[in-house]
């Protein structure tokens, strides 16, 4: 039986920064706080 082999913490990236992108309302969610985190940032 062949082992696996452990991802680098960068494919890791990838492959998760990859799925982020193909899931559209994730991505909204992402945008919506970084929105509020700007308005936050504006009125201090």
């Amino acid at each position: 039986m062949r082992r696996k082999s452990k991802k680098t913490f960068e494919e890791l990236m990838k492959e998760n920064k990859q799925e982020l992108l193909n899931d559209q309302q994730a991505l909204e969610k992402i945008e919506t706080r970084i929105e509020k985190r700007h308005e936050i940032k504006k009125l201090a």
